[in-house]
């Protein structure tokens, strides 16, 4: 942990010096007294206003949660600042996008996409230093994540069994039967789009799987049961919106859950262990006779599958390659810093790059868009980012004998490798929806690392 670098030991200074003359305000100030408990408070708000408020009101609400932390950070003694390995690359991401702000062209546009990055990170550097000191919150929070996560299952099997009306026409009907075209629901997040409700179920379906697990533990069948049930519903909601990305990003979702499943099986468990491979192996033989199934016999769930490998002859994945092959030039023109961050900026350059009748929002691929926004350096940061932060979570998870803590890791570990593997073929990442629930997955992880070497 870099919790003594230089500019760290700095910040921490200036907190502590503050910290000091305000003790006297701190100590008689109701409002600042319960400041935990409103940030925490304004933590959740953000992730209940995702499943159905516009992006501008839960925006707002993550910037009133990082100025209670600034506040805390100035006023309350003992507060400071500390960095994971991982944090500190992030911190180079974020410091190579303002410098690619800076020389953006489009600097009026550019700001407009860097005080969003500005918010999803202050979010989540809220979000650490509010659950490094209180762990006891995240199962919790993961559990509120996890109800909202089923609130949109349960929305988008009623919208399926309604018929509710079509409102994308992303998905070629042209060689298909009427029969096989998917209803795709889309639940009632803002702005309603299937494959947005599709990349937001694979960021949080864990967190109803996790839910299940953490209750488990404690002994309350009947709950946990209740949350399993929600998760495997969830599930086939997440397959009803038709987004083939998140068909993939849940086979991750599913291949971390039952290799997290094994550790715990054959390397945690002393007693009855022979008992639970023999349900571990009847709960995978289920899932892989039931996910056939599903794929064989539901013929519209079976066309958009098999839509996967048309390649080209799908029109959809076709018109994909299309902006590929134009952000990639994008990419080699403006490889060192990119054009400036933000989807405004990419619309005003793309026209440049474009195939005619090809426009297009953004490029369709998480990485391949940070290098066309801040060159290839804040690609190499963020890469690094998530390399580190999966070798430390997994080394937790292969160590560690807290099995509740090894949940909220793995929870959180399998949501991240979900929703990057998603955001090979898609960018609804960067909508606030699932950006602020994968940063508060990695700051789940963040915090659980600070407590552990705070007791060692």
């Amino acid at each position: 942990m870099f919790k003594n670098g230089i500019i760290f030991n700095l910040l921490n200074k200036i907190f502590s010096y503050f910290q000091e003359k305000t003790s006297y305000l701190w100590e008689n100030s109701l409002f600042l007294q319960n400041i935990d408990n409103i940030i925490f408070a304004t933590i959740i708000g953000v992730f209940i206003l995702s499943i159905f408020a516009s992006s501008d009101m839960i925006g707002y609400l993550a910037l009133v949660t990082l100025f209670l932390t600034v506040i805390k950070l100035f006023l309350k003694r003992g507060e400071k600042v500390e960095a994971n390995a991982f944090e500190i690359f992030l911190l180079v991401y974020f410091l190579v996008v303002v410098i690619s702000l800076a020389g953006s062209t489009l600097f009026h546009l550019s700001l407009k996409g860097f005080l969003k990055t500005f918010t999803y990170l202050g979010f989540y550097f809220s979000a650490v230093q509010y659950f490094k000191n209180n762990l006891s919150k995240i199962p919790f929070t993961i559990g509120v994540i996890a109800l909202c996560a089923a609130s949109q299952g349960l929305i988008g099997l009623f919208q399926n069994f309604g018929q509710v009306g079509e409102i994308s026409t992303w998905q070629d009907v042209t060689n298909l039967n009427p029969e096989d075209v998917m209803t795709r629901v889309y639940g009632t997040i803002n702005p309603y789009n299937p494959n947005l409700l599709g990349g937001y179920l694979v960021a949080t379906l864990t967190c109803l799987f996790g839910s299940a697990a953490l209750w488990f533990m404690d002994k309350k069948y009947k709950i946990a049961g209740l949350f399993l049930t929600l998760a495997l519903l969830t599930s086939y909601t997440l397959i009803l919106t038709g987004c083939r990305g998140a068909y993939v990003g849940l086979l991750v979702v599913l291949v971390g859950i039952f290799g997290f499943l094994a550790k715990f099986i054959w390397c945690d468990l002393e007693n009855k262990k022979e008992f639970f491979k023999r349900i571990y192996l009847s709960m995978l033989g289920a899932m892989v006779v039931f996910s056939t199934a599903v794929v064989l016999f539901v013929s519209s769930i079976r066309a958009r599958v098999i839509s996967i490998f048309a390649m080209r002859g799908d029109s959809s994945t076709s018109f994909r390659f299309n902006v590929y092959q134009s952000a990639l030039k994008m990419a080699h023109d403006n490889w060192l810093l990119g054009i400036g961050i933000g989807n405004q900026n990419f619309r005003e350059i793309y026209g440049l790059y474009m195939k005619t009748g090809f426009d297009a929002l953004s490029s369709y691929s998480v990485f391949l868009e940070m290098v066309v926004e801040s060159g290839i350096f804040a690609l190499i940061a963020f890469l690094l980012f998530l390399l580190i932060f999966a070798k430390k979570s997994l080394n937790f998870i292969l160590s560690s004998r807290n099995l509740k803590s090894s949940v909220i890791v793995g929870v959180s570990l399998i949501s991240v490798t979900a929703v990057m593997v998603h955001g090979l073929v898609d960018t609804i990442f960067f909508r606030p929806q699932v950006q602020f629930v994968f940063w508060g997955m990695v700051a789940f992880v963040s915090a659980v690392l600070k407590q552990e070497m705070s007791n060692q």
